[in-house]
């Protein structure tokens, strides 16, 4: 990446950094309205660095505040599908495999389960103006003494130094806190002008003392700098900000970029990238593996990069009070950056079925954990037409309408080939096949000693065939016996899915279709 995208990625964004200070910017005077009581603490902010005539200072203010419209602390509880809270703490099981178990048994009384949001706490009623005031002055000193950050220019300082938060965790002190510990920095690196290696020494101390926990899957609150030294565990989007917290304390240009859903598999993730001397980034996992030792091995249909700066033409930003969107995607401070990471192709289709009232998106979804899930949206057009941007190549999609917090199919089902053709999945229902199958996924098969390929499926268990007709359609149920299940009269040309009928949290089959052979291929 270079600095001409980063001057590109800013216009319309960026413009409390580029603002004289005769006039406040309009996002800074909206902010300071809607503050109520707090306002006196943004202002003191405001006039510290007028009255010091520091003019760069005073643009990092304008930046920090005409960007805090939508940040804030986030609380969430684990609801039932009714959105009755039900106490669920996920700590409170000794490992995850415990957690799961008690998950899935609610999940039978209960139905399904999702995280809440309960409180939300704005920064703009309750930051104050020392919080904001260090919190620059910090900033602004590491990057002016530390040899590492040198050639980041103002905007890429505004978007990777400054910032006081990451996502939506308590406001603490974590500068103050990895200054100190991290005060070895300078007289441990060899390059000095290497933020790479800089985040290296320190991602490797972080390693040492703090883990991934899937338990924290299901604790949707963000951790604090306090939990996350007294607990030394957490779930990637944790993991992303302790990292975030060491090295931008630290004067290391360090971000998060994320895919709300992963292609081929099930969940999804965040990680690190750490913006170089050469203006590229390498990758990294907070915690985990440094920079150039982490590989991202998924299928990835979208990558997007969190920002501090709000994006005016995000899905987030141009939705209107009543309009809803998935999650995820619905962010006001992420950006694409899809074509960083994989081959991309534009897809444009014409919907198929009839628009929902006063629909203007449609959205393109991949298949995880035995749903599709939104991923990337478009504008309908008055002729049906859609295009979704940059979409990763290789994959199998299904565009949709978002309805009642519902995805609800668009069109047909189709695979976005590694050459960037969209080819249909379209069932031939007058041509039928028999499939003998021995796994819900993708597994290593080899042969046994009467030579026939070994069973995945736990003999006693029933699973169930579907195959995509614009929905799920069943093509039955059978029990495992240790020998491959064979179905027939099984429509050709289609997208199937072989499901285990216990109901289970995580869902981990996969859909596949079949070559030319009858080989299952697996999306």
């Amino acid at each position: 990446m270079n600095r001409l995208f980063f001057s590109l990625f800013y216009i319309g964004v960026a413009v409390s950094c580029t603002q004289t200070t005769n006039n406040l910017p309009d996002n800074v005077s909206y902010v300071l309205e809607i503050s109520g009581h707090n306002r006196a603490e943004l202002e003191k902010v405001i006039h510290e660095f007028e009255s010091k005539q520091d003019t760069l200072k005073l643009k990092a203010a304008y930046f920090l505040i005409g960007n805090m419209k939508d940040k804030g602390y986030a609380e969430f509880e684990v609801s039932d599908a009714d959105n009755n809270i039900i106490g669920f703490r996920a700590l409170d099981y000794v490992n995850y495999k415990g957690m799961t178990r008690a998950w899935d048994s609610i999940v039978k009384v209960r139905g399904k389960l999702h995280q809440q949001r309960i409180k939300f706490v704005p920064d703009y009623e309750v930051i104050t103006a020392e919080y904001l005031i260090n919190n620059i002055n910090q900033a602004f000193g590491v990057w002016e003494n530390n040899y590492w950050t040198k050639f980041l220019n103002f905007d890429q300082f505004c978007e990777y130094i400054l910032p006081y938060r990451s996502t939506n965790e308590p406001l603490e002190n974590w500068r103050s806190h990895f200054l100190e510990k991290y005060s070895w920095l300078k007289d441990s690196i060899k390059n000095s002008s290497d933020p790479v290696e800089a985040c290296s020494l320190i991602n490797s101390d972080i390693k040492s003392w703090f883990t991934f926990d899937p338990r924290f899957y299901e604790h949707a609150t963000d951790l604090g700098l306090t939990e996350m030294v007294e607990g030394k565990m957490g779930r990637c989007e944790d993991m992303t900000n302790l990292a975030i917290y060491a090295m931008r304390a630290n004067g290391v240009p360090v971000m998060s970029d994320y895919t709300p859903y992963w292609a081929k598999s099930g969940n999804n993730h965040a990680w690190n990238a750490v913006l170089g001397a050469d203006g590229k980034i390498v990758i990294f996992m907070g915690g985990e593996a440094n920079p150039g030792h982490y590989n991202l091995n998924q299928a990835k249909a979208k990558v997007y990069r969190k920002t501090f700066a709000l994006q005016p033409n995000s899905l987030a930003a141009i939705l209107k009070e009543d309009e809803k969107a998935p999650k995820y995607i619905n962010r006001n401070g992420i950006v694409d950056v899809t074509r960083e990471y994989v081959p991309v192709s534009d897809v444009e289709l014409k919907l198929e079925e009839e628009i929902p009232e006063n629909q203007r998106f449609a959205y393109i979804c991949v298949f995880n954990t035995g749903e599709w899930k939104a991923i990337h949206w478009s504008f309908i057009k008055e002729d049906k037409n859609v295009k979704f941007t940059d979409m990763g190549n290789d994959i199998a999609y299904l565009p949709a309408y978002f309805t009642n917090g519902k995805i609800i199919p668009a069109g047909k089902q189709f695979i976005l080939t590694s050459k960037g053709k969209v080819k249909y999945n379209e069932p031939d229902l007058k041509k039928r096949i028999t499939l003998n199958l021995i796994s819900t996924t993708r597994r290593v098969t080899k042969e046994t000693t009467d030579h026939a390929e070994e069973v995945f499926l736990k003999t006693g268990e029933t699973f169930e065939l579907f195959f995509w007709n614009g929905k799920w359609v069943s093509l039955g149920t059978q029990k495992a016996t240790g020998k491959p299940l064979k179905f027939t009269n099984v429509p050709s040309g289609a997208m199937y899915w072989l499901v285990n009928t216990t109901p289970t949290k995580d869902r981990p089959e996969r859909i596949f279709t079949l070559d030319e052979n009858g080989k299952q291929i697996w999306w």
